[in-house]
């Protein structure tokens, strides 16, 4: 019995090691034979006793390519002689019921489950950076941009948690490919299954997926187009949200005195000959990491477009196929984390920015209607008669002479049409005028859902921190999943090689 266990644990070693002496179309091919041997025993395609043979070749094999300088063939039709040369020609019923049909589309399936799930940690990864400086930062006011033009006021937390709900719902696509993606397409043979019994559940449940692909032509010849579109579609979806956030980094970065910068050192690089110089390297590699993602989903949909069904263009390793567009956005993710902890932020400056502009006058047109029943057009054309007025002599919006301001609403207000007993001046005290067209007022007086106000700024940071934990909640029992699936193939296949 010792023996017996010695043995097993040993077998189980080496099963383990073999996953792990490398990340390639090999090792998931290694896989594959695991479970179809096993599978084929169990129903009587392959006796029990060859089984144990082929299994015991299948770790030698494994075992080989893991030393130095070994070969590590990605084609099963190259891995077979491996196999054939150490248990004989009888080692071929293994294969029986399975094509490189459905073999390559489930390689592409294992790498595409694990890419997926590492671009789910990175993405919930660099959710929790942004979140952090969301929190830090929840008051610090800065203007916001529409058109590329200074618009209103917000905070920096508000905008933030702008970017954090853009990539929850990022998260949210990927949970809902993750059911479509971790379908088994193996035991599909060809297109038409075979007339061995081959149980394509159990196949599916030894590899870590939820089930096999229903239809059998859809499994090797239909889905590996379609999710390839989704999974690039997706990563795509994400880098865009990547890239704009860079964008309005870098808008900053234009600036003389910009308002945010990063942490000089890794993050910023010297000129070969400008001094003066720091240059945001890790926003520009941010963006570049982004524009490959975004181009390896053009290469996938040009690759898969116009072709017939089971064709292998959108099969192929070559150029930048799903599994690699979403190990690139996961660095995507990575540069993003690095970004995010080096942000600088001059809270003063912001500030300055904001009053060194009228992007507040918004809210003064908002309180004449709201406090003294003043029609919103007049007040849109006096505060716009206001902004002209005051950017034509250099003056900030804090600097406004208030009799001029009293003065440019009665000659607004005589030429609204408004009736002759209503009064045309000015319904607001200095004191209300200038409360109004300060920043923090503004942000203060905000009473909209999902606004800039403090309350829903705290109230938005506690949602996202929630879904957050319950995004890492399910990548931690999706990993889970795979790994009692990998433990199961383990023990089954040990089984065969222990069991006379």
């Amino acid at each position: 019995m010792r023996r017996l266990l010695t043995s097993m644990v040993a077998v189980l070693a080496m099963g383990a090691s073999a996953r792990a002496d490398g990340d390639d179309a090999f090792a998931r091919i290694g896989e594959i034979n695991r479970a179809s041997l096993v599978m084929t025993v169990e129903t009587g395609i392959v006796p029990r006793a060859l089984g144990r043979t082929i299994a015991q070749a299948l770790d030698t094999v494994q075992a080989n390519a893991a030393e130095p300088h070994a070969s590590r063939p990605d084609d099963y039709l190259r891995i077979e002689p491996l196999i054939t040369a150490i248990a004989g020609p009888d080692a071929t019923r293994m294969h029986a019921g399975r094509s490189r049909q459905d073999i390559i589309p489930t390689v592409l399936k294992l790498e595409q489950r694990d890419r997926l799930l590492d671009l789910a940690a990175t993405l919930d990864d660099a959710r929790a950076s942004l979140l952090a400086v969301a929190e830090r930062e929840a008051a610090t006011v800065i203007p916001a941009y529409t058109n590329g033009v200074q618009a209103q006021p917000t905070t920096l937390g508000h905008y933030l948690l702008g970017y954090a709900a853009a990539m929850a719902r990022d998260s949210d696509r990927l949970h809902e490919a993750w059911a479509r993606v971790n379908r088994s397409p193996l035991g599909a043979a060809a297109l038409g299954t075979s007339s061995f019994p081959v149980d394509r559940a159990r196949l599916a449940a030894l590899l870590g997926f939820d089930a096999p692909v229903e239809n059998s032509y859809d499994a090797g010849q239909l889905a590996p187009m379609d999710l390839g579109l989704e999974l690039t579609g997706l990563a795509a979806n994400l880098a865009t949200t990547a890239g704009s956030f860079s964008q309005d980094v870098y808008a900053q970065y234009h600036q003389t005195r910009p308002w945010i910068l990063l942490r000089e050192g890794a993050l910023t690089g010297p000129s070969s000959i400008m001094p003066q110089k720091r240059n945001p390297v890790a926003i520009y590699t941010l963006r570049m990491k982004a524009s490959d993602v975004v181009g390896g989903a053009m290469a996938f949909t040009i690759m898969a477009h116009n072709v017939d069904s089971g064709m292998p263009d959108y099969k192929r390793n070559q150029m930048i196929p799903p599994a690699r567009t979403l190990a690139v956005a996961a660095e995507m993710c990575r540069r993003w984390v690095s970004v995010l902890d080096g942000l600088v932020v001059d809270r003063e400056r912001a500030a300055d920015e904001v009053a060194a502009d009228y992007s507040t006058t918004t809210e003064l047109a908002d309180t004449l209607q709201r406090e003294a029943d003043v029609p919103f057009r007049l007040g849109h054309h006096f505060v716009s008669e206001l902004v002209t007025y005051g950017r034509s002599h250099n003056l900030r919006p804090a600097d406004l002479p208030f009799d001029e301001v009293k003065r440019i609403y009665a000659e607004a207000a005589a030429g609204a049409g408004l009736p002759q007993d209503m009064p045309k001046d000015l319904p607001l005290s200095e004191a209300r005028f200038r409360e109004t067209l300060s920043a923090t007022g503004m942000i203060a007086a905000a009473k909209g859902f999902g606004g800039p106000q403090p309350a829903e700024v705290a109230r938005m940071l506690g949602v996202a921190k929630d879904k957050l934990a319950a995004d890492r909640a399910w990548l931690s029992a999706k990993r889970d999943g795979l790994a009692k699936a990998r433990a199961g193939l383990d023990a089954a296949f040990a089984n065969l090689s222990t069991t006379p």
